[in-house]
């Protein structure tokens, strides 16, 4: 195997947190808005949505995450070797 768990694990975590802001802005629109009177900040939503998109972030990493395994294990993308490769 090229790559270890923890590899793989770091791997699906970037593209965990990536994924994450691809979505976050989905189903978000911008209407006529009133002043907030609770302290709230103009840009903020009023209904976001965070467990959905939490949700639909992870099976969309884990399908990217397979897609990046899938290439680096068949080797279409070889990865070079650290060990034994030391110059001198």
């Amino acid at each position: 195997m090229p790559i270890g768990p923890l590899t793989m694990l770091a791997i699906y975590l970037v593209c965990w947190w990536i994924v994450l802001f691809a979505i976050l802005p989905l189903g978000m629109n911008q209407q006529a808005q009133e002043r907030p009177e609770d302290g709230g900040q103009w840009g903020a939503p009023r209904e976001p949505k965070l467990k959905k998109k939490f949700i639909t972030t992870t099976w969309v990493s884990a399908i990217v995450w397979a897609v990046i395994m899938l290439v680096v294990l068949t080797g279409a993308i070889p990865l070079p070797t650290m060990i034994g490769n030391a110059a001198g």
